[in-house]
């Protein structure tokens, strides 16, 4: 072989590794369902800028069919105001008929940055057209699901996203969220990509079809996944300011050194009970924790540790538990759900609610035995203290003065506080779940 010959078969070589490198790093983003525009149709789709991956940087359960949308919302615009709790570089969201009777047509989808926090104006330049498996429209069956496509936005931490439906069809009843604590919009026709916000006149404290936001990032590890009742829905937490106990954590994750990367996303339904469902079309219970748990925490992309704060409803609600060890065991098992997918679970204890219209010192009994069993440390793997943490010293039947929002059972914003301070964050970072 001489020596030119030599040189041109290295050079072939050299063009068969780049060729099949290539391919390797395209394959890899395409399995992940990663930020790939390979495909023509793919408009707005992400490009990989690096390495990354796909993590929850919100979500809300999906609590009950909303009364009286018995044709869902024909002809009309719907926007989800949403407040992200880590950033990335694209991003891509998720929908629920689960409470419909027919099949929802969605025939046009945008994501796009607020101008300012709860408006419904877009930033400059940040809207996005959403896809369906490269189709604008998409229709998801009664009960059923659906996942958009990626785009390419630069996502910030902490920060609010305008996600916008149309629906040209009655489509049955609206699956929704009640208690969103933020404001979002309606407008009448096809206004999902109107970026003004002008038409959007019609106020709303719900959320609707929307349970989740997902961001391609090479920052955060994964997410914190949290089941709950109205404590952690954050029912008395101040409208549009995001303070609920899970945006304190999430700021804490945030901000703290040495926490873990993580997002958090919240599972709350006020009224939610570990062991009785709630009616199909009651805006307050939902289903009980026991039925959700895989839907609203397991599932949820990237999720790496889960907080469970669940059982006080059981003992308040009729009909009424006075059976501690039924919450304990119910408590169990949604810890064996968990560990069936290898996560660590950190667990709340039940609290305070002296004072409260509901209060008797006999389901007081049941909250402190429930308790008892939590800290003696074979429910969960861990376990955050949220009754030590709000409880009033004096009178440690109920909440702090300082922490009640005035109802003597929800947190005030600075109680919220206190329940994510009380959370040990190293408690998130276990690999492999306890030995129970």
């Amino acid at each position: 072989m001489t020596r030119n010959m030599g040189y041109a078969l290295l050079a072939g070589l050299a063009a068969i590794v780049v060729l099949v490198s290539t391919a390797i790093f395209i394959g890899v983003g395409s399995d992940d369902n990663g930020l790939d525009d390979s495909s023509p149709h793919a408009r707005n789709s992400a490009a990989p800028a690096s390495a990354g991956s796909w993590v929850g940087t919100w979500a809300a359960a999906a609590v009950a069919a909303e009364p009286h949308t018995k044709d869902g919302y024909a002809d009309m615009s719907i926007r989800n105001v949403v407040h992200t709790s880590v950033g990335g570089t694209g991003a891509r969201i998720k929908l629920s008929n689960l409470y419909g009777t027919r099949p929802l047509t969605i025939s046009h989808a945008t994501l796009a940055l607020a101008a300012a926090p709860s408006n419904p104006t877009a930033a400059t330049g940040t809207m996005r057209s959403l896809t369906f498996g490269n189709n604008a429209s998409v229709t998801i069956p009664a009960g059923g699901t659906a996942t958009s496509d990626s785009v390419r936005l630069n996502v910030p931490h902490a920060a609010d996203l305008l996600v916008t439906t149309y629906s040209p069809d009655a489509s049955g009843p609206v699956t929704y969220h009640p208690y969103a604590r933020q404001t979002s919009y309606v407008a009448n026709g096809d206004q999902a990509d109107e970026t003004a916000g002008t038409a959007f006149t019609q106020q709303s404290p719900y959320w609707r079809y929307l349970t989740g936001v997902d961001v391609w990032t090479a920052e955060t590890r994964g997410a914190v996944a949290v089941l709950g009742d109205s404590i952690t829905d954050g029912i008395t937490s101040s409208p549009g300011a995001n303070r609920r106990w899970t945006d304190f954590l999430a700021e804490r994750l945030r901000t703290e050194r040495g926490a873990p990367d993580y997002s958090v996303l919240n599972g709350g339904i006020s009224g939610n009970r570990v062991l009785v469902d709630g009616s199909r079309y009651s805006p307050n219970n939902g289903p009980s924790g026991l039925t959700r748990m895989e839907r609203d925490v397991l599932s949820h992309t990237g999720v790496k540790a889960v907080v469970i704060e669940m059982g006080l409803n059981d003992i308040l609600k009729p009909p009424r538990q006075r059976d501690p060890e039924k919450i304990v065991d119910g408590l169990k098992q949604l810890v064996a759900q968990a560990h069936d997918r290898g996560l660590r679970v950190v667990g709340g204890t039940l609290t305070p609610f002296g004072g409260h219209r509901g209060y008797r010192p006999h389901l007081d009994a049941v909250r402190q035995q429930v308790n008892e069993r939590i800290r003696a440390g074979d429910v969960f793997d861990a376990v955050v203290d949220f009754d030590a943490a709000l409880r009033d010293p004096a009178h440690p039947e109920r909440l702090r003065p300082a922490y009640d929002s005035g109802d003597h059972l929800h947190p005030s914003d600075n109680g919220y506080r206190a329940m994510a301070e009380a959370l040990d964050l190293k408690q998130l970072k276990g690999s492999t779940p306890a030995k129970l």
